[in-house]
């Protein structure tokens, strides 16, 4: 029997959870997931997603913003940035500023028409668990908690109404064409492999790749948002059989967002040149670093008839076009057998923390090299300046 189970980022303990069961839902075949939506911002993107008719939505995070930003101030009486700071960047929203955030975004009208169609589930991340960053000592979860259930239409004698945290998992299907969902995202864990992320946690993350192992869980793959790009990475080394994140972020926020349209070749170079032992680099990318920063979602296609089952999942733009993709066989995603030839499939086993040190922080060291060629041009034009004033003025007297 064929199961496939795809899994949010950050799960443990609710894979011997009990589901919520949704065996009588018509076969599975269209997910879409997504994070980063600030509600103040046009969300057009939800014209594709309604196209691509999932019947699946995920939120994977930062539903809304819901803490207040400060602007960045380096000097003055509230310095958020720099070595004199003396405010924190951000700072939690009132009860009501949070409802009404979340109000505005759910009577989004391309959300309402989604909510019509595709069930919607979903987890949270900092931005909307209620202030940038923080963890389990925020004094507003429990209200916030209850803020975004409402959101997403929690029933009211859910299990997730009365516990501590939002974890929870979904099986949708028939037996032997089933997708199981399970969610457990922590308030500050994006992508399995990057960044703000269970890279950061070694010990915890081995933990949850030996209990893939030991359970014996094949069809996993991992779907995780927060970091304003989007991109799909792969670790071979972990479960018996290449274990796939697929980082869709963000609707609204994205990273070549900040700035103008001329500027944003800058952002693609610096995630080429960033080093990533992971990265899927294929032909379906649409730029060469195979990371996408502008707004976008994640599709995922399941083909129940082929044999071995297909999975097509990708990235995809504001027009609902694919940026990033990958075409697996469920038969893949299974502990190794004669169908995998071991040096072939296990190509990607190894974390940037293994990478020699100049190639972990070569960015930082462009970024601090172009800054000091900055700074000497810099001092270079003042002295020019100051020679050229210096000849005028003799220039002057002699006159």
């Amino acid at each position: 029997m064929e199961r496939l189970v795809a899994v949010i980022v950050g799960l443990t303990l609710v894979l011997i959870g009990k589901a919520a069961s949704y065996s009588g839902h018509p076969l599975l075949s269209r997910i879409a997931f997504g994070s980063c939506a600030n509600q103040s911002a046009p969300q057009p993107i939800w014209d594709a997603i309604n196209k691509f008719d999932p019947q699946v939505f995920i939120w994977l995070g930062d539903n809304i913003y819901g803490d207040i930003r400060r602007p960045f101030k380096i000097l003055g009486k509230e310095r958020t940035i720099g070595p004199w700071k003396n405010v924190p960047r951000f700072i939690p929203s009132s009860h009501s500023q949070m409802l009404s955030r979340y109000n505005m975004a759910k009577n989004i009208p391309g959300y309402s028409r989604l909510r019509a169609n595709a069930k919607v589930i979903g987890t949270w991340d900092d931005h909307d668990y209620g202030l940038n960053d923080a963890g389990k000592e925020f004094p507003a979860k429990t209200t916030n908690q209850r803020l975004l259930l409402d959101f997403l239409d929690e029933p009211l004698h859910s299990p997730r109404r009365k516990q501590a945290g939002v974890y929870t998992s979904y099986t949708f299907g028939s037996p032997g064409k089933q997708v199981k969902v399970i969610s457990n995202l922590s308030a500050t864990t994006g992508p399995l492999f990057y960044m703000e992320s269970w890279g950061r946690f070694p010990k915890e993350r081995d933990r949850l790749f030996k209990l893939i192992r030991d359970s014996k869980r094949d069809g996993v793959f991992f779907i995780s948002g927060d970091v304003h790009f989007g991109e799909i990475t792969r670790y071979d080394c972990a479960a018996g059989y290449p274990l796939y994140d697929i980082t869709s972020s963000g609707l609204t926020q994205a990273v070549e967002e900040v700035l103008p349209s001329p500027l944003h070749f800058i952002v693609r170079f610096l995630a080429w040149f960033t080093p990533s032992t992971m990265r899927v680099i294929n032909q379906n990318c649409r730029y060469r670093s195979c990371t996408y920063g502008k707004p976008n979602f994640g599709a995922i296609e399941i083909d129940w008839d082929a044999f071995p089952v297909k999975l097509k999942i990708e990235v995809r733009d504001i027009n609902g076009l694919p940026v990033i993709g990958v075409d697996i066989s469920l038969s893949e995603l299974q502990a190794w057998n004669s169908t995998n030839k071991a040096g072939q499939d296990r190509r990607q086993c190894s974390l940037e923390v293994m990478l020699p040190w100049i190639v972990r922080h070569r960015l930082a060291i462009l970024i601090y090299a172009v800054l000091a060629l900055l700074l000497l041009a810099l001092v270079g034009l003042i002295c020019a300046a100051i020679l050229v004033c210096q000849v005028c003025l003799r220039k002057c007297k002699i006159d």
